[in-house]
């Protein structure tokens, strides 16, 4: 803001000395100009520090403006300068950005300069300035203030507005961060006491299971005998869900992470997927994937089989596809389905918590721990329909978080 006033005050000093033929002072003039000049580069250099400015410093900084105004105003004749309403800027400025005692101390200030003006000032020397109502210079000096001033207030304070605005949005979305943030330390204080709760009728379930699958009875049958395999696959699954739940709500790497390879990882995700789903059919492609070391975990797993789950969900009797490629330093997973799509509102509050179009309780908390989960990771989970039907969710996410640290690349 200041440079433009600098620009203004430098271009309206020329033009009044050499377009208008009013002789002004230039030396005294340019000098003072010189001066709020290098006091902006100071100012420039005080705000990279990146510190609080406390209304204080703001205060101060109006204050050398003040000062400056009144000295180009004593050398140009004082309160016949029609630029003298100029003062109005700096209680403009003032009144958006100060505290009530530091505004009303700029009027103050500015008051006293208007007073001191009217017995401090060199003579403007200029024909009928001691008569300035028959003067049309004067008249002149008054319609380009006015429209200096009316200018530089929209300039000003629009300016103002808009950071102020940016600020209120800025704080909005923390406050919404703060929130599913919250949320996110409930869900994990929930998933703890049912993994806790659930631990004990679990285990024991699957020592009945494994028991039945010993007994002669059951294992000369095969059906029964098939019947208990998928059974204790489904109590597998069981105690996968509570533990990636448990993870996802927390932190993003699981308690034993293991590493692996990214094919092996994806190719045993896919793989324990299909056979505990009842999935049509799921088309898995990913050619042209670097085979680095990465860190496996049940929330890694967690994220992608909630994804893969939510396009089951919504196309069950219709084929999947899982795309992956790779991109310099980017991994991205593409989930497609030939499902209904998103509705515009779902795809506005995508990844909010209880956002479903599943008409269950509950619903939507999947994606809003797998985004978490990305969000942790430095990536992110985009969705849009597709043009020709369906919807596809994009899961993207940095290799280096994945990769183990002696493998990350350096800086990363």
């Amino acid at each position: 803001m200041r440079w433009l006033a600098v620009a203004g005050q430098l271009l309206t000093i020329l033009a009044v000395h050499f377009l208008l033929g009013v002789s002004l002072p230039l030396v005294e003039m340019l000098t003072l100009l010189a001066v709020l000049a290098l006091f902006n580069l100071a100012s420039w250099m005080r705000n990279r520090l990146a510190l609080p400015v406390s209304n204080g410093e703001l205060f101060a900084a109006l204050l050398v403006d003040v000062a400056v105004l009144s000295g180009q105003l004593f050398f140009a004749g004082g309160v016949s300068n029609p630029f003298i309403y100029l003062y109005l800027l700096q209680v403009a400025v003032g009144s958006v950005l100060l505290k009530p005692r530091y505004i009303w101390a700029i009027v103050v200030v500015t008051s006293l300069c208007f007073v001191a003006l009217t017995q401090w000032h060199r003579p403007l020397p200029a024909p009928g300035m001691m008569s300035p109502s028959m003067s049309a210079q004067y008249i002149g000096g008054l319609l380009v203030c006015f429209v200096l001033n009316a200018s530089l207030l929209v300039i000003f304070i629009g300016r103002i507005g808009r950071n102020l605005r940016q600020r209120d949005a800025s704080l909005a979305d923390l406050r919404q961060r703060a929130a599913e943030e919250e949320h996110i330390v409930r869900m994990g204080l929930l998933a703890s006491g049912a993994a806790h709760e659930l631990g004990t009728p679990l285990a024991t379930l699957s020592v009945i299971l494994g028991d039945w699958a010993r007994m002669a009875p059951f294992a000369a049958e095969p059906e029964l005998r098939e019947e208990i395999e998928e059974m204790q696959v489904q109590l597998k699954r069981c105690k996968s869900i509570v533990s990636g739940i448990l993870l996802s709500a927390g932190e993003a790497r699981g308690e034993a992470p293991e590493e692996t390879t990214l094919h092996d990882f994806l190719d045993d995700l896919v793989d324990e997927w299909r056979t505990t789903r009842p999935v049509t059919s799921l088309h898995y492609k990913r050619d042209d994937v670097p085979d680095v070391p990465i860190i496996s975990d049940s929330a890694l797993k967690q994220m992608i089989g909630n994804v893969l789950d939510n396009a089951l969900e919504a196309a069950p009797k219709s084929p999947l596809w899982l795309t992956v490629d790779c991109d310099e330093d980017t991994l991205t997973l593409h989930v497609l389905d030939n499902g209904p799509g998103f509705a515009p509102q779902m795809l506005e509050q995508f990844g909010k918590p209880y956002q479903s179009s599943k008409g269950k309780p509950g619903g939507g908390l999947g994606l809003f721990l797998s985004v978490n989960v990305a969000r942790t990771l430095g990536g992110r989970i985009e969705a849009r329909n597709r043009m020709e039907g369906g919807a596809e969710v994009i899961i993207t996410l940095p290799l280096a978080t994945l990769m183990p640290p002696e493998w990350a690349p350096h800086g990363a």
